[in-house]
């Protein structure tokens, strides 16, 4: 399809104030995701240039975590590989389903993810760290790896939140090697998902790019911020958001 200006006025700043949500609260997806439907771009486009925008944020974030000793690879390989497979699988069953049944999922499933996340922000202290297993806790990751892979692959937004919540709730991670843990999933799924996508012939490579820079740009400045309200701020951005693209699917 024909991108134009319009494309561009509309996904950019929605993509920059995705990267700024992600960076205070978690939660991109739920702007970034719906930023290209209210654009006018088909489902599984919207779904393959979403990737591509969000890889390119994933492989700044998680080279800072990694940069800092937060990613351990030696375990974090393993959760890779299963996040590629999950990945793989959920991005090749959402090209199965047609683009008008995934905008009613949208619209059911976009404000229940919204809401856990929102309602879950606050993530329990550290004190609980290492008190389960090593082995426990590897279980655990591995299969919360595969199945937000594909959970990922296969819809996306919320994604890394749920992965922070299961790995320091039930995992008992540190929040910065859970966080860290879930930056190198997050970016594993985002990239299986793309080429599924790509080969697929449903990535708009100028305006993808041009989201991901926006994205990048939003993480960086959010990054730098020091925002007591940021959920003051979180809240009312979704809801514009979504009732925006709830409106476009309802009422064309």
């Amino acid at each position: 399809m024909e991108i134009t200006l319009t494309h561009y006025l509309i996904v950019c700043p929605l993509l920059f104030l995705a990267g700024l949500l992600d960076s205070i609260a978690g939660g991109g997806g739920l702007i970034s995701l719906p930023a290209f439907l209210i654009a006018g771009i088909p489902p599984h486009m919207a779904l393959g240039t979403n990737k591509m925008g969000s890889s390119m944020g994933a492989t700044v974030s998680t080279f800072r975590f990694a940069k800092n000793g937060y990613i351990h690879l030696k375990k974090v390989i393993w959760f890779i590989a299963a996040a590629l497979t999950g990945s793989t699988i959920g991005s090749n069953l959402t090209l199965l389903v047609s683009e008008k049944i995934i905008e009613y999922l949208m619209v059911i499933v976009l404000p229940i993810v919204a809401f856990y996340v929102l309602c879950n922000k606050k993530i329990g202290d550290d004190s609980q760290a290492g008190t389960i297993s090593p082995k426990k806790s590897f279980i655990v990751s591995l299969t919360a790896a595969f199945v937000f892979g594909i959970y990922d692959g296969f819809y996306g937004p919320g994604t890394g939140t749920f992965l922070i919540l299961i790995l320091t709730g039930a995992a008992k991670y540190t929040l910065k090697e859970a966080a860290g843990t879930t930056k190198a999933i997050n970016l594993s799924s985002n990239i299986a998902a793309l080429v599924t996508f790509i080969i697929n012939g449903k990535v708009l490579y100028p305006l993808g790019l041009a989201a991901g820079l926006c994205s990048i740009v939003g993480n960086y400045i959010g990054s730098g911020l020091v925002l007591s309200n940021g959920q003051k701020i979180v809240r009312p951005l979704v809801l514009v958001v979504l009732t925006i693209l709830f409106g476009k699917i309802l009422f064309g």
